[in-house]
């Protein structure tokens, strides 16, 4: 068997060979659990990864706000019903700008060594996207190891974690008559509408961002195994009076030496530089009460801000975070790039007003060499938004991006001038286009809490 053909509309399907394709059940938890946590093993499969086994079994056993058990799909054996290879989608609601879409992620991708290279990923994409158009999503979203999903129609487009390390030395110590100036303690369920509302202040110094409301939260609280992954440990920051000032999220464990928080915000009266001290100690003394994310526990030798490409806190202590760790990235696909531009229209004319082509007119069409998008504009607003195909097949149009690349300008994720220093195939056949194309689509970083 090879690359297989067969129509996925209905579940299950039989692919021959003693195969199955369906959805899963609540009968199948326990054993997708084992199959993902050594599947998934960075350690190898002889040893499975307990913490992506609690990621798979809460998913599967335990009520989720946006999963439900029938998110995933199983190929099996079906002479022994040994399970061969899965995928899963799971839904939620980001934003561009402010504007919401509806995301599907498909996660925990993963087939024996004997059965790849016969387009089983392949054939679960093909369900997984279905389900997730039938969702009204707009684009899915996926982590994972270098280029594989370029194969089923995903860019890298979107920043993935990051961030800036420090060391025992760039710790700010107190003085022996001093005492803590903030108080830091555990999240309760009262803290969600404060945590919500600040979380989306922060997510404002984004183009990209996932919605977290207070279901999400509780989930995140109370939801999650204790070994989950994916779980977060939340923590207020709050005045010794007991005012809550900002929050921070870190995982339940230690990566090796390092502790490190993923999500850290303040309310805008409260200085940076004044409070994230008592931050840096509180991960220091954290890393003793942890258990190590994998391997041995090792002593404590750094610190750090997992906060993406760029952060308030890096500004202010850029001495005290030498250590610059880049990010990875997301993949992206948008199976409708016409209808999603349409969709975020009001912030592209936000931003063309914003720019030197404040009150553009005209037209731009854009090659992605097989398709295109054309984009016609009045006295800075868009009136039409629609697909395009290129004529001469490929070549036409203002300017030409090969398949996919265009969502790396589109998120924010590279620049005009960095693409076409990346892409000699990247091109506009006037200035007035790179121009136009910078001023709808800057250059904005963004960090990403999704939703697992």
């Amino acid at each position: 068997m090879t690359t297989l053909r067969v129509n996925t509309e209905q579940l299950p399907v039989n692919l021959g060979d003693g195969l199955v394709l369906r959805r899963t059940q609540a009968a199948d938890a326990e054993r997708l659990a084992d199959f993902n946590a050594m599947i998934q093993s960075d350690e190898g499969p002889e040893k499975p990864d307990e913490r992506i086994w609690a990621w798979t079994y809460d998913l599967m056993t335990k009520p989720h706000p946006t999963f439900s058990l029938n998110d995933c799909t199983i190929v099996e054996e079906t002479a022994t019903g040994r399970i061969v290879s899965t995928m899963n989608l799971i839904p939620q609601t980001w934003t561009y700008a402010g504007i919401p879409f509806k995301v599907g992620r498909p996660e925990l991708v993963g087939t024996l060594i004997d059965y790849r290279k016969r387009g089983l990923v392949r054939l679960q994409f093909e369900v997984i996207h279905r389900w997730s158009a039938e969702r009204g999503d707009k684009v899915q979203v996926i982590t994972g190891i270098p280029y594989y999903y370029r194969l089923f129609g995903y860019e890298m487009a979107l920043n993935l974690a990051g961030g800036r390390i420090g060391y025992p030395i760039h710790i700010p110590r107190l003085k022996p008559d001093e005492k803590e100036t903030f108080h830091i303690r555990p999240v309760s369920e009262a803290d969600f509408p404060f945590i919500a509302q600040l979380y989306e202040m922060g997510c404002r110094r984004y183009l990209i961002a996932c919605k977290w409301d207070g279901e999400l939260l509780d989930y995140e609280l109370n939801g999650k195994s204790e070994k989950n992954v994916n779980r977060e440990e939340m923590r207020i920051i709050e005045t010794l009076e007991g005012k809550p000032c900002g929050f921070f999220v870190h995982p339940p464990f230690t990566w090796g030496e390092m502790m490190v928080l993923h999500w850290y915000e303040l309310l805008p009266e409260y200085s940076w530089s004044e409070v994230t001290p008592a931050v840096i100690r509180y991960l220091e003394s954290a890393h003793s009460h942890y258990p190590a994310s994998h391997s041995e526990k090792k002593p404590f030798e750094a610190f750090g801000f997992w906060l993406g490409e760029d952060h308030p806190v890096y500004h202010v202590i850029p001495d005290s975070l030498p250590r610059v760790r880049k990010p990875y990235a997301f993949y992206v696909r948008v199976p409708n790039v016409a209808d999603f531009l349409r969709l975020i229209s009001p912030a592209l004319e936000k931003h063309l007003a914003g720019s030197a082509m404040a009150g553009y007119s005209g037209e731009l069409k854009i090659t992605f060499y097989r398709d295109g998008v054309r984009m016609v504009f009045e006295r800075g607003k868009l009136i039409t938004i629609e697909a395009y195909e290129p004529t001469p097949y490929g070549h036409a149009g203002n300017a030409g991006f090969p398949p996919y690349t265009f969502l790396q300008l589109l998120f924010g994720y590279r620049s005009m001038e960095m693409l076409k220093s990346s892409f000699a195939d990247i091109w506009t056949d006037k200035d007035e286009y790179h121009v136009l194309l910078d001023a709808l689509f800057p250059r904005q970083p963004s960090d990403i809490w999704p939703v697992s």
